[in-house]
């Protein structure tokens, strides 16, 4: 299946946005619309395009028997401010069935495996938060977010929305992108088992959660591989959240992996670390914003015993500590991905981690043996933890969770062997920051 070349574009101004934004709506079926072409690639001026191509390109040059791009697999980008957009893309073809998958921005997955019959057509719509580094004070000034090196490639951190098509034969034959400025939003804030992961074959929770919330709810990932509660905010991070966040919206806090390796003066669990946590929780409270703390996932790191080993020291501690005593409502991740691990045992939970042998990828000379960091099955079965203590905290969003959604138990979690996901085209041989 090759995808649907030509496209159109038909553009509606929002009055009375402090910012315009607009609803754009490209239909390969409305003859009254402005014709897109295939040659038409994504620019400033145009403000929309076919995007990212060269990616595309590349991946294929370096393909092998275990790593391969579905064929009709693409990037489309528009221009827009920053804020919520609900995308409605509708999948299908009159010439032929398909199956497709499409994920936004950094990877993040909203649309999984959506099988089309021939001449058939579905509408799935769903929110992508789209941001750049500029933070709007409220005296008018502005401030920049100060990411790292890497992140200045990414696709979430730029003044476009990124949709990326894939699956087994994509087909989409409309997509629709309009501003969506009052839904409710939950601010992600974290480390590299929460980013957006950019690159196969790494994956976290925060980009897989998408898929479970439905167009009444946006996810904003602001984590980023490395990062403690403190730098966190030192970042200007947690600013940034703020500085667009609004009375209804979730912060939810996942930070520890790497706190614990801080040594500088008056680090410490229960010393800078719960400082750092309460002021989430203070920026949170004084939006009318509900805070939320999650414990840090679990490393795979087995005993003799086949029993995971507590490789986090007091931190976990802290973060129920401090949420005790500041009533904070908290995910126990640090326990769910504890019985996960331990129910895959010594030699399956491999495959929910960045485990593969040398070759499996392009330019992947040794093997990966990373017992932190989340490939997507494994990205994907924390994610539905994530709903789960949601759930279990009674918090009014989830009644924004898709009807698709099956309820989820970390001891009997999901086969590995028939969860499927197609390959994007860009790739990491060297492990995110952070362990």
């Amino acid at each position: 299946m090759k995808r649907i070349y030509c496209f159109l574009v038909a553009v509606e101004l929002m009055i009375g946005m402090p910012v315009i934004a607009q609803t754009f709506s490209f239909d390969g079926r409305n003859r009254e619309a402005i014709l897109v072409k295939p040659t038409d690639v994504f620019t400033v001026e145009t403000g929309y395009g076919y995007d990212f191509q060269e990616f595309i390109t590349e991946a294929r040059k370096s393909q092998n028997d275990t790593y391969r791009l579905t064929d009709g697999i693409f990037y489309f980008s528009v221009k827009v401010p920053d804020g919520n957009y609900r995308v409605t893309v509708t999948l299908g073809s009159k010439k032929a069935k398909g199956n497709t998958t499409v994920r936004a921005e950094s990877r993040r997955l909203f649309v999984q495996n959506v099988e089309t019959k021939k001449g058939e057509f579905k509408a799935c719509s769903f929110i992508v938060n789209k941001r750049n580094t500029t933070i709007n004070l409220p005296d008018g000034k502005t401030e920049r977010v100060r990411i790292k090196k890497r992140e200045e490639s990414k696709m979430n951190w730029d003044d476009k929305l990124t949709i990326e098509v894939n699956g087994d034969a994509p087909a989409v034959s409309e997509i629709k992108v309009e501003p969506a400025p009052d839904v409710p939003t939950l601010w992600l804030c974290g480390n590299s088992t929460v980013v957006d992961q950019d690159y196969e074959p790494w994956a976290s929770w925060g980009q897989m959660i998408t898929r479970w919330f439905t167009e009444d709810v946006a996810v904003a990932n602001y984590a980023e591989s490395g990062e403690t509660a403190t730098s966190f905010v030192a970042a200007g991070r947690l600013k940034k959240i703020v500085s667009l966040m609004k009375k209804g919206d979730y912060v939810l806090v996942e930070f520890g992996h790497n706190d614990q390796k801080e040594k500088r003066s008056g680090s410490g669990a229960f010393y800078n670390f719960a400082y750092a946590l309460k002021q989430f929780v203070d920026e949170a409270r004084a939006k009318e914003v509900t805070p939320i703390f999650v414990t840090p996932t679990q490393r795979r790191s087995f005993g003799q015993d086949g029993k995971i080993q507590e490789t986090h020291a007091n931190y976990p501690e802290a973060m129920r500590w401090v949420a005790k005593d500041l009533n904070v409502p908290l995910i126990e991740l640090h326990e769910m991905t504890r019985v996960f691990f331990e129910t895959l045992g010594v030699e399956g939970s491999k495959h929910a981690l960045v485990h593969y042998p040398a070759g499996t990828y392009p330019g992947q000379v040794k093997a990966f043996e990373d017992n932190t960091h989340f490939n997507p099955y494994g990205a994907y079965e924390i994610a539905k933890m994530m709903v789960e203590g949601m759930k279990t905290l009674n918090l009014p969003i989830v009644q924004h969770v898709r009807k698709d959604y099956i309820p989820f138990n970390p001891s009997m979690p999901d086969d590995w062997r028939t969860f499927h996901w197609n390959d994007g085209p860009c790739i990491d041989i060297v492990k995110p920051d952070g362990n």
